[in-house]
C-alpha cells in the first residue's frame, strides 16, 4: 500500500493544500510544520505556474506573489529536502504538465522520488493523457493521483480502476475556491469509484467551514482544502503559519466528526 493511501488509515483524512513560495519559502515550510503538526493527514505543495487553469483568483494571485518572489522548482525541491527532516506527513506535489516538461519529466519525477514527495496531481493532464507521465511514476514509484469531476460521467469507472494513492473528487464545476454552498451530486460519484477501487477518494474545490469539510468527509474518505489556506496566507503574510496551523486543526476537528 502506497504512502498516500495509508494517509486515509485513522480515519476520515484532512488533505491541506499551500502554494509553495507565497509569500516565501520560509513562511512555506513554517505552515507545513504548523499543518503537519495541527492533524493534516496529507498535504498537497502547489509548484506554482504562470497560468494555473485549474485555479480561481486566490490561488492564481498566490502563483503570481510566489513566482515573482523568485520561486522556482529547484527551490521547491530543496524545501522538500529540507521540510523532510522532520516532517512525516505523505506529500503530493500539485502542479501543471508544463512545469514537468520543462524540467524534464524523467529529472523532475526521479528527484521526487528522492527528495520524500509520494505522489503527482495534473489537473491539467486528463485521463488519456496520463500515459505520458505513468509509466515514469510507476519506474520511480510515485502516485499519479487522478482527478474526477461529476462530469467524468462514463469515464469515473475507467479512472477508478487505473487510479493510485487515491481519488480526488472535483466537488464542482470550475475552478477551486471557497463556496458557500457545494451541489453536485458526489453520492453517486463516490458509489462509482467504490465499485471500481478499493482506494481511498477524497473531495475536494470549494470548502472552506469545518461543516462542509464534515459533510464532504461522511460522503467519501476526506475532505481537500486549498483556497481557504492560501486566502489566510494572503492576509496573515509572513505571520501566517500559527493561523494556518488553528485552521487545519478546526477543519480535522470537523472532518473526525463525520
Amino acid at each position: 500500500m502506497s504512502n498516500l493511501s495509508k494517509a486515509f488509515d485513522h480515519g476520515k483524512a484532512f488533505v491541506a493544500f499551500i502554494t509553495c513560495g507565497d509569500p516565501d519559502l520560509e513562511t512555506t515550510a513554517a505552515c507545513v510544520r504548523a499543518m503537519a503538526e495541527a492533524g493534516a493527514d496529507l498535504i498537497e505543495l502547489g509548484i506554482p505556474f504562470s497560468d494555473p487553469t485549474a485555479e480561481g483568483p486566490v490561488i492564481q494571485s498566490a502563483n503570481v506573489r510566489a513566482l515573482s518572489g523568485g520561486v522556482t522548482t529547484e527551490k521547491i525541491f530543496e524545501l522538500v529536502r529540507e521540510l523532510r527532516r522532520d516532517v512525516t506527513v505523505p506529500m503530493v506535489f500539485m502542479t501543471y504538465a508544463n512545469v514537468v516538461y520543462s524540467y524534464g519529466a524523467e529529472k523532475f519525477i526521479s528527484i521526487c522520488r528522492e527528495i520524500g514527495v509520494d505522489g503527482l496531481i495534473l489537473p491539467d493532464v486528463p485521463y488519456e493523457e496520463r500515459e505520458e507521465f505513468a509509466p515514469l511514476c510507476a519506474q520511480y514509484g510515485l502516485d499519479l493521483v487522478p482527478l474526477v469531476a461529476p462530469t467524468s460521467e462514463q469515464r469515473i469507472a475507467k479512472i477508478a480502476r487505473d487510479a493510485q494513492g487515491f481519488v480526488y473528487i472535483v466537488s464542482s464545476l470550475g475552478v477551486t475556491g471557497v463556496r458557500s454552498k457545494i451541489t453536485s451530486d458526489i453520492d453517486s460519484v463516490v458509489s462509482l469509484i467504490r465499485e471500481n477501487t478499493d482506494l481511498p477518494c477524497a473531495v475536494g474545490f470549494g470548502i472552506s467551514t469545518p461543516e462542509q469539510a464534515r459533510a464532504m468527509a461522511a460522503k467519501s474518505d476526506g475532505a481537500i482544502v486549498g483556497s481557504a489556506i492560501v486566502k489566510l496566507i494572503a492576509q496573515h503574510g509572513k505571520n501566517a503559519a500559527p493561523h494556518v496551523g488553528a485552521y487545519v486543526k478546526a477543519m480535522k476537528d470537523g472532518v473526525r466528526q463525520a
